[in-house]
C-alpha cells in the first residue's frame, strides 16, 4: 500500500481526535484505498461532481467534507443521496405537472396534478436535509449502515407550496388527525408485502406548519435523484421523513405500519431490535463540524472555518478550540441568516504553532442546547453529534 510522506510547511488533515499520530497515519491509508476504489456514480445521478462524491453504493452517495464550501447553500450536483429502496424510472420527470398525489384525511379528499398544486400557494425554505445516519462511520460499534462521517447532510433552498394551503383548499384537516404520513412513488418488487419495504414515514402534525410538497431545488426542478418530481419537505426533520417521489399525503390518526416506520429508524441500545415505543428519528438536533483547514496550506495565519445549524432551532453560536477542547474561542458567522433551518457557515482566524492540533467545533442554539463532547451509542448509529467524533488532527509541520 503507498506511504504518505508529510510535506514541510504544509497542514495535513485526517478525521478523528484521539491518538493524533496513529490517526492521521490510519487515515491517509484508508483515504488511499479509497481513492483506489472509487466507484462510479449510478445513471440516474450521473450528473453529479464526481470529484465531490464518495460512492458508496448505488443508493448512497456522500459529500466530500471538503466541498461544502462557504457560500451556505449545497449545489445539487454536491448533495449527498440516501435511497431506501431503488429510484423510480426516470420516465416520472417526462411530463412533471402530469403526476398525481392522492391527498386523505381531510374533509375533501381526492388527488391533485402537480400543475393544480402550483395555484395553492408558493412558499420557499432554506434548510439543512441530513440523513439519520450522518455520522454513523464515528461510532465505535461499527453500526451496520453505510459508514457516513459528515456528508450525508446539505443546505438547500426547496420551493412549492406550503402543505397547509392544500389542507385549506381541501375543506381542512377531518377530525382526530394526530400525524402527517407521506408515501413514495418507488416501483416494488412483485410478489413481497409492500409494508416491508415502502417508503412510508409519519411525524406530529404540528410538522404542518412549515411543510412543502416541493417541485424545486436551488431554482431548479427536483431531479429524479433527489425526489423529483415531488417531494415532501419537513424542515427541521431527518431527511428520510421527507418522502421522495411522494404519491399519497395523509392525515391520520395512528403512525403509519410501514416496517420503515414501526421498527426502522428507531432509536435503541446497540443489540436491540426495532419497536414502536422507542424514539423515532424526527427532529435534528444542534451539529456542527469544521470543513477547513482539510487540504494543504501555506503555513502562517489559517482561517478556520465549518458549518453549524439548530435542527429544528436556529443556531446561536459556535465555539472552535484547536487543542482537543482545552480552550475555546467564538467563531464568527458569515454570510446570510437564511432562517432558523438553515445552516450557517462559521470562521475563526488563527495562528497555529507547529505540532499537531485537534481542531472542533462545538455549537449551540437558541434554546440553549450545545453539542456534547462524547455521543451515546446507539444501535444503527443515528443522530451523532459529538464534537469530538468529528473533530479533525491537524499537523503543521
Amino acid at each position: 500500500m503507498k506511504q504518505f510522506q508529510l510535506p514541510r510547511r504544509h497542514f495535513l488533515i485526517a478525521a478523528g481526535s484521539a491518538g493524533m499520530a496513529t490517526a492521521l497515519s490510519d487515515q491517509l491509508r484508508i483515504s488511499s484505498a479509497s481513492a483506489q476504489e472509487a466507484k462510479p456514480l449510478p445513471q440516474y445521478a450521473a450528473w453529479k461532481n464526481p470529484d465531490a462524491m464518495i460512492v458508496h453504493s448505488s443508493e448512497t452517495l456522500e459529500t466530500k467534507r471538503e466541498f461544502f464550501g462557504t457560500s451556505g447553500i449545497t449545489p445539487e450536483d454536491m448533495l449527498y443521496v440516501r435511497n431506501n429502496v431503488p429510484a423510480p424510472d426516470e420516465s416520472i420527470v417526462a411530463n412533471r405537472d402530469a403526476w398525481e398525489i392522492e391527498i386523505e384525511g381531510v374533509r375533501n379528499p381526492g388527488k391533485k396534478t402537480l400543475a393544480d398544486l402550483k395555484k395553492l400557494g408558493l412558499e420557499s425554505v432554506a434548510m439543512v436535509l441530513q440523513c439519520s445516519g450522518n455520522g454513523r462511520g464515528f461510532h465505535k460499534h461499527k453500526a451496520s449502515g453505510t459508514p457516513w462521517t459528515v456528508g450525508a447532510a446539505g443546505n438547500v433552498i426547496w420551493s412549492g407550496v406550503p402543505v397547509r394551503e392544500v389542507v385549506k383548499a381541501m375543506g381542512g384537516l377531518a377530525d382526530g388527525r394526530n400525524f402527517i404520513t407521506g408515501t413514495g412513488g418507488e416501483q416494488l418488487p412483485a410478489n413481497i408485502d409492500p409494508k416491508t419495504i415502502m417508503v412510508e414515514r409519519s411525524v406530529p402534525i404540528a410538522a404542518l406548519e412549515d411543510a412543502l410538497l416541493a417541485w424545486e431545488i436551488n431554482g431548479k426542478p427536483i431531479s429524479l435523484a433527489h425526489g423529483g418530481p415531488l417531494r415532501l419537505v419537513l424542515p427541521g426533520y431527518y431527511g428520510v421523513n421527507n418522502v421522495k417521489y411522494i404519491k399519497k399525503l395523509a392525515f391520520t390518526e395512528k403512525e403509519s405500519d410501514a416496517t420503515i416506520q414501526r421498527t426502522g429508524y428507531r432509536v435503541r441500545p446497540p443489540g436491540q431490535k426495532g419497536a414502536p415505543d422507542q424514539p423515532s428519528m424526527w427532529e435534528m438536533s444542534v451539529k456542527s463540524w469544521i470543513t477547513h483547514p482539510l487540504k494543504e496550506t501555506d503555513q502562517g495565519p489559517v482561517l478556520i472555518y465549518g458549518v453549524a445549524f439548530g435542527g429544528n432551532k436556529s443556531v446561536k453560536s459556535v465555539a472552535v478550540t484547536t487543542d482537543g477542547g482545552q480552550t475555546w474561542q467564538e467563531a464568527r458567522f458569515v454570510g446570510p441568516d437564511l432562517g432558523k433551518y438553515a445552516w450557517r457557515t462559521f470562521v475563526l482566524a488563527a495562528d497555529l504553532k507547529p505540532g499537531t492540533h485537534i481542531i472542533a467545533s462545538r455549537a449551540t442554539d437558541v434554546a440553549g442546547n450545545t453539542q456534547p463532547e462524547e455521543f451515546e451509542e446507539n444501535e444503527r448509529g443515528y443522530g451523532h453529534n459529538g464534537w469530538r467524533a468529528h473533530a479533525v488532527a491537524v499537523t503543521v509541520v
